[in-house]
């Protein structure tokens, strides 16, 4: 098959690429196995596999590795670039929409029932990823204990995912003896590969530095998003409480209401839905946009935002593409991976008390919940759980419904 014939399918994706990771992940099977026959099943499952123990949008990786894998790094880069680059530029135009008329009657209408769906959404993945991962005694504790430690304790993200990945890895070390060798890293490929990913990390920071400031918000903000991508397992949901606990509650660069409507706006765009961490760069710099103009310095920590979350995953999969099949099959690495899904459950917990109290309950929990939004939510619940109508519809008849809330 040629790499032209590829490259329009891939850039066609990028345009159509609905529902969210599951719904990504649908497609490309259906499109590269079922139908144009570029790939086996066998192919398929290792490519999905090994993206599930990457942190980072699982969908977006798997669209890069079988762009590699069927020409090589060009392929990957057409592919993944074909599937973020045109939500990239749909949020930035939405995210002004939302930051210069959001106030406007209709659209807040829309955003009140873009909101009350997203909730229905995340408490459906809740569900799911729980039955899913929660398959021991152990990794339900795991999970309680990570949303304890996240609601309650004040314990960063990142060390409660470290803490669960060694936790699974020592229960994998005891129970599963090892099957097979150590995944061994040879030649020069994969010192270029780092080379080049790190001059391309490196690139705003020397156009920050005698401008604006390695200690601005820009640059700040760069190095935390760059810090989100490498631990963003559990995908949008995850790391989305963990950003908002950063912007929102230590530095008050956004709000929680800026940062649930992101999720609702980054849920009616194709591509990876932890593009909703644009959108939160986007009103970091409009919020806080000195000595720029408001719009000049939200697009810039919007588009420093976008680039320090999906650069990794390219790096990523350059990188361990050779090595699929012994990373899939180590049980060690599965046994760190089962724990890591068992401990994002607890961690969209927290996000769902957060999009509960932000959304349905905006004058806290004891003066009683927001109706309109309530009934909004449990609507788009039921036909997301009871229906095959597909998710667009449903965003589309909860935007309408909060216009009509709204009137």
């Amino acid at each position: 098959m040629a790499f032209a014939t590829a490259a329009r399918f891939w850039i066609r994706l990028g345009f159509v690429s609905f529902g969210g990771p599951a719904g990504q992940i649908a497609i490309l099977h259906r499109e590269v196995v079922e139908r144009r026959r570029w790939l086996d099943e066998r192919q398929f499952a290792g490519a999905l596999n090994f993206c599930m123990l990457l942190p980072g949008p699982e969908a977006l990786q798997l669209a890069i590795y079988l762009g590699w894998k069927l020409h090589g790094v060009r392929g990957g880069l057409v592919a993944g670039l074909g599937f973020i680059v045109p939500a990239i530029v749909l949020l930035l135009g939405l995210s002004w929409v939302y930051a210069r008329h959001g106030s406007v009657p209709a659209i807040a209408g829309i955003l009140l029932g873009l909101q009350a769906a997203v909730v229905a959404l995340v408490l459906q993945a809740l569900v799911k990823i729980g039955r899913r991962a929660l398959r021991t005694p152990a990794l339900v504790v795991l999970a309680v204990v990570a949303f304890a430690a996240l609601q309650f304790g004040g314990v960063p993200y990142p060390w409660v995912l470290v803490v669960s990945a060694a936790a699974g890895l020592a229960m994998a070390w005891r129970d599963a003896p090892r099957t097979s060798p150590p995944v061994a890293v040879t030649g020069t490929s994969w010192r270029r590969t780092l080379g080049v990913g790190l001059v391309l990390w490196i690139a705003p920071l020397l156009a920050l530095a005698p401008t604006l400031g390695l200690d601005s918000l820009w640059g700040r903000l760069y190095f935390f998003f760059t810090q989100a991508a490498l631990v963003t397992f559990g995908g949008a949901y995850a790391v989305l409480g963990y950003v908002t606990q950063h912007l929102v509650q230590d530095l008050g660069w956004l709000t929680a209401e800026q940062s649930v409507a992101g999720l609702a706006l980054a849920e009616t765009t194709p591509g990876p839905l932890v593009i909703v961490l644009q959108f939160m760069g986007f009103m970091a710099g409009w919020n806080q946009p000195a000595p720029l103009a408001s719009e000049h310095a939200a697009v810039l920590a919007a588009l420093l935002a976008a680039w320090a979350t999906f650069l990794p995953s390219f790096v990523f999969i350059f990188l361990g593409a050779p090595y699929v099949e012994r990373l899939t099959h180590d049980p060690r690495i599965s046994g760190a991976l089962a724990a890591i899904t068992a401990a994002v459950v607890g961690i969209i917990a927290t996000l769902a008390l957060l999009l509960a109290r932000v959304v349905l309950f905006p004058g806290g929990f004891a003066a009683g919940p927001r109706w309109s939004a309530l009934v909004i939510a449990s609507v788009a619940g039921v036909l997301l759980v009871r229906t095959r109508i597909a998710l667009h519809w449903v965003l589309a008849a909860a935007a309408a419904a909060g216009v009509l809330a709204c009137a």
